[in-house]
């Protein structure tokens, strides 16, 4: 899910060991007198403009993915619009500057900072004395309280996502006036300053019914400068108005209007008006960039002048020469529709000129998973080999060099670059190196050429009619892609079906086959978490229709015990996820280069997550985590090690790769303890040294955000890590200049 800007906490709910010797590496960055966090890789692209030029008024129509199932940020069925609504009426503590860092909104808090800490932390919060709720009420300690009542988790009639942070409070108090609030922990959090961002009035979070059910649908009080106004699902649309009890400075438009359009109907949109501002995709970008250069006007089809008249003629000259009448009307329609469609899309590209593409990195990032529950990946050796067999410069560059984006890759699993945890740890596992990679295969036993055992695959018929349909292309279990080919599923490094099945996309659609951003919506945040039984593998697949089955190994394939080295590569089939199909691709031939084939597999969306990474049926996959502030908190349940449950099964929490050890849990557990930040940070980084050495999950790049605004929009595009600032956002006065990218750049 793409989402603009980051919530102070990355909502992440979705969805071995090495010794302390093998990390005799330079991991304590800490020692250099250089900050290793950096600066962003892309600033924001905004459109900033000061207030004074943004005129007042205005409704801006802005493309969202979905109407929100829940106002409740805290339930697990909220998603990336549950976060925007919230940003914009509702009270948080913290909100994120450009690097990505909690900083202290002063429309709320005056001050907060830890007052104690013998023997019990304790965090005094100074209100703004003219915070108030739409209903005239003080915001104060009697929401504080009520929001860690319904989060610590100690009742379970709330239906809470999430409770990190708020189970460590031991008690919420007024303080010396209704101004101040103490909030005393019965352990030491690192983190506190997530927590109350975003703040619920009491009357949300004051009961099981109404947390449950009454911020579901409509959010009665608030504290931002605009309000709930209206959720309209049947014509999907949620409508945020000015809020005219906001004490800060007054909000530019008179409405927000998010609008839930599909990301392939979005370039139409823009161009028909109906909206102002939306997150495209990288064809999109294409459109407008060219429309920005310029679009000619539509050529007729029939000639200079032609019309009806002219289609008429030509149909009884047709008829005259002996062409058959109908045919002819059938001739003269498809010419018709043709002319009818390059006119519609001149006209639409001569409406983008009005729009521009606004340029960031999301605060997110996609990496390659490696199951590491079974199978060949079960030995950390061969985990280690894949990932020096990547090339994650080359990748980068693939993805992000034709948008105009920085393509560096990201060096940490914990964080990203410009924010306070970051540090580029990826010397714990090392670079792309072809030698050592094929050396670790050799120790784990894995050696060119050798016989094969013949396997029976699953759903594989007897020999005969039906037989023989099967081995000539059905793949049991694995859908069809997009791209037409007649089955999903394909074996890179045993019949070079991959470049012969490029070769031809290429040809049928050339700007199909062209290298794009990724515009993949695979952010692990599904709202829901799994477990899992570790019952039976991936459905069997074969070669495509007309492929001829290999008698044994390919030259230089890896065998062991009589067993190819065969990954199974899971991949989303949707159109938003081309370049996700892409870089796979550029894996598997990196891949294949020392020795290791790839069983690409494509599904469907919808399942993808659900029935596939989550549930363990894969070897190899692509999806991207979002960053986080408080990755102490936030990130531990993607990497704690997987525990067995009471029921057999295995309680993974979010760490789909299923690799963990007791060294990075007892890392993230002492960073999320210690009060001193410097020691949290160097914490967290040498617990990420260590989930580089473990080779899980290999970091690839920072997600790219593209969006399409308006020309006269200010302060609203791209916003990079930096919570978006609504009251701000709106149109450029007449006569003003264009605004600038960012603040820094003003």
């Amino acid at each position: 899910m793409s989402h603009d800007g980051v919530g102070l906490r990355a909502v992440m709910r979705s969805a071995g060991f090495l010794t302390a010797g093998a990390l005799a590496v330079s991991v304590l960055t800490g020692c250099s007198s250089e900050d290793p966090a950096g600066k962003p890789l892309a600033a924001s692209d905004i459109g900033f403009a000061d207030r004074s030029l943004v005129a007042d008024g205005g409704t801006l129509r802005w493309a969202v993915d979905s109407v929100p199932d829940t106002l409740n940020t805290f339930q697990s069925d909220a998603d990336a619009t549950t976060t925007r609504v919230a940003q914009a009426v509702l009270p948080a503590m913290y909100r994120l500057d450009a690097n990505g860092r909690p900083q202290l909104d002063a429309d709320y808090l005056e001050k907060a900072e830890v007052v104690e800490t013998e023997p019990r932390q304790v965090v005094l919060y100074k209100l703004n004395q003219q915070a108030v709720w739409s209903d005239g009420r003080q915001i104060g300690a009697a929401d504080f309280a009520a929001q860690w009542r319904a989060l610590s988790g100690k009742d379970t009639a709330y239906w809470t996502a999430r409770n990190a942070g708020y189970d460590r409070i031991e008690k919420i108090e007024r303080g010396k006036n209704d101004l101040e609030v103490k909030v005393t922990f019965a352990r030491p959090y690192a983190d506190w300053k997530s927590l109350f961002s975003p703040l619920y009035p009491k009357d949300v979070m004051g009961t099981p019914d109404a947390f449950n059910d009454s911020a579901r649908k409509k959010l009665k009080v608030t504290a931002g400068p605009f309000a709930v106004e209206k959720v309209d699902r049947k014509d999907d649309e949620v409508t945020l108005a000015r809020n005219p009890r906001w004490w800060g400075h007054p909000a530019k438009l008179n409405e927000i209007v998010l609008r839930a359009v599909p990301r392939d109907k979005r370039a139409a949109a823009l161009a028909s008006g109906e909206l102002d501002l939306a997150e495209i995709d990288p064809e999109s970008v294409k459109r407008i960039t060219v429309a920005a250069k310029g679009t000619p006007s539509a050529t007729p089809l029939m000639g200079p002048g032609s019309n009806l008249t002219a289609a008429d003629s030509l149909r009884s000259w047709a008829v005259a020469k002996g062409t058959d009448e109908e045919a002819a009307d059938e001739e003269i329609s498809a010419r018709e529709k043709q002319r009818r469609e390059i006119s519609a899309y001149a006209r639409e590209q001569q409406a983008l000129r009005g729009f521009e593409v606004r340029r960031s990195l999301e605060p997110a990032y996609t990496q390659l998973a490696l199951n590491g529950a079974e199978g060949p990946l079960a030995d950390e050796r061969v985990r280690r080999a894949v990932a020096r067999a990547i090339d994650r410069e080359a990748l980068a560059s693939a993805v992000l060099t034709p948008l105009g984006l920085p393509a560096e890759p990201v060096g940490s699993h914990l964080a990203l670059a410009g924010q306070a945890a970051y540090a580029d740890n990826s010397g714990a596992l090392g670079g792309q190196d072809t030698a050592e990679a094929q050396a670790l295969l050799a120790d784990a036993g894995w050696v060119p050429g050798g016989p094969l055992k013949k396997e029976k695959k699953k759903g594989e018929k007897a020999a005969g009619a039906k037989g023989e349909k099967a081995s000539s292309g059905s793949s049991a279990g694995s859908s069809s892609d997009e791209e037409g080919s007649e089955d999903g599923t394909y074996i890179v490094g045993e019949d070079d079906k991959a470049p012969r099945e490029a070769e031809r996309e290429k040809k049928q659609d050339p700007k199909k086959h062209q290298e794009r951003g990724d515009g993949s919506q695979h952010l692990a945040q599904d709202g829901k978490q799994y477990t899992n039984k570790l019952k039976g593998g991936a459905p069997g697949a074969y070669a495509p229709r007309g492929t001829a089955a290999p008698a044994g190994a390919a030259a230089g394939a890896l065998a062991k015990d009589g067993k190819p080295l065969t990954l199974r590569f899971v991949l989303p089939s949707g159109p938003g996820s081309q370049t996700l199909r892409t870089v796979a691709d550029r894996i598997s031939g990196m891949l294949q280069k020392v020795g290791i084939r790839t069983e690409i597999t494509k599904v469907a969306d919808e399942s993808y997550f659900k029935d596939h990474i989550a549930s363990g049926q894969f070897d190899l996959a692509l999806y991207s985590w979002p960053a986080s502030a408080f990755p102490a908190t936030d990130a531990r349940p993607i990497y704690a090690k997987p525990v067995p449950a009471a029921d057999g099964s295995l309680n993974v929490e979010q760490n789909y790769t299923r690799v963990g050890t007791d060294q990075v849990d007892q890392l993230f557990d002492q960073a999320v303890s210690t009060l001193d930040e410097d020691e949290s940070r160097g914490l967290i980084r040498k617990a990420d040294s260590r989930i580089w050495a473990a080779a899980g999950s290999i970091p690839l790049y920072q997600r790219p955000q593209l969006t399409a605004a308006r020309k006269s929009i200010a302060n609203a595009g791209a916003f990079g890590f930096q919570t978006p600032v609504y009251e701000d956002m709106g149109f450029l006065r007449k006569g003003a200049s264009n605004p600038s990218a960012s603040p820094t750049e003003k």
